[in-house]
């Protein structure tokens, strides 16, 4: 798949006549202190991610470390960019861990996510109004990005309130396990007994409801989860900023960042069903970068250098998370069966 991206991607200059020698030589001019901030930035941007999502866990008395969180964020995205499914498919994968570690939170570690989903989710809403805002005052949002830009923020309000009702519906959550449960059984022709996850799967919903009545009476907790993903937020602007700038295009308005920047992650929030992670997000930037006047050959490099930073470094670093977790787990199997082998 990630192949299959690359090429579509190269294709797609092609035919705007961008040279890939082209982007070579501009890459050669490249600030590499700028650069290299910015990949920095992509570090802090997780922690900050990773305090926000650990302080709705404490507050749900799910004890998990910070480093540990830090670490369960990573695997999370490693998982998102090998298996896209706008972000479940990391959640899915936290959910486990978090649950491997302490059983019987699954509702807990959920209600945890869907917060957090639901405060970038807000985010999102709130700066491409900002963003459209600072455009339409200078004269520079109109046609294609205007319309993008009101659809995205329509779809991800209405995305937003579907699943707020969902929290606040706990009649509903617990009819969609239970036909999801039903639809299982019934593939399976009556070969897969349910019976036992029924139940543990209504427990977890019911969870999940308990801890989200707890987030709406305590507005404290949620205000300082928001600050700490609003700050994730501006250091993810940020990368995307000072790449631009590396590469010496200065012509751009931080208006017109605000609403490229929110337009590219809210497509890749909002569950839509098309896997987003290699060709489609590099065809989609540079499309936007090109809206707004930079030259096709400056837009191509920008895109090939944030991607770098946004996918291929966030995927080697999660691997490397992914593969110390594997050790860990393999130590800590190893070291129970040796003591249950000395008591025998």
């Amino acid at each position: 798949m990630p192949l299959v991206g690359i090429i579509a991607f190269l294709l797609y200059i092609y035919i705007f006549g961008v040279d890939i020698f082209e982007i070579i030589e501009t890459l050669k001019g490249v600030n590499p202190y700028l650069y290299l901030l910015a990949a920095v930035l992509v570090v802090f941007d997780t922690f900050f991610f990773t305090v926000s999502w650990h302080i709705l866990l404490r507050f749900l008395s799910v004890k998990l470390s910070l480093a540990k969180s830090f670490l369960f964020v990573w695997f999370g995205t490693f998982m998102d960019i090998l298996i896209p499914a706008e972000s479940i498919s990391g959640e899915i994968s936290k959910i486990y861990l978090v649950t491997r570690e302490q059983n019987g939170t699954t509702g807990k570690v959920t209600a945890s996510l869907v917060a957090q989903r639901l405060i970038g989710m807000s985010i999102n809403v709130v700066s491409l109004v900002l963003g459209a805002s600072l455009l339409l005052i200078e004269g520079q949002l109109s046609g294609l990005m205007l319309n993008l830009t009101l659809t995205l923020a329509a779809l991800t309000f209405v995305f937003l309130i579907l699943l707020l009702l969902l929290c606040v519906k706990e009649n509903w959550t617990l009819r969609i396990v239970d036909k999801i449960i039903r639809f299982t059984e019934w593939i399976s022709r009556g070969r897969w007994k349910l019976a036992r996850i029924r139940i543990d799967a209504m427990k977890a919903a019911k969870a999940f409801h308990n801890a989200i009545r707890e987030f709406g009476g305590s507005p404290k907790t949620i205000a300082t989860a928001s600050l700490f993903s609003a700050i994730s937020w501006i250091l993810s602007l940020l990368v995307f900023y000072l790449t631009i700038l590396a590469i010496g295009y200065t012509s751009i308005s931080i208006g017109v960042i605000l609403v490229i920047f929110t337009i590219f992650i809210t497509i890749k929030s909002i569950p839509l069903g098309i896997p987003f992670e290699v060709g489609l997000p590099e065809i989609t930037l540079t499309t936007l970068l090109i809206l707004v006047g930079m030259p096709a050959e400056t837009s191509a490099t920008a895109t090939v250098l944030i991607r770098i930073l946004t996918l291929w470094l966030r995927f080697f670093i999660g691997f490397a998370a992914q593969q110390w977790l594997g050790i860990k787990t393999i130590k800590t199997v190893n070291t129970n069966t040796n003591s249950k082998a000395q008591k025998i």
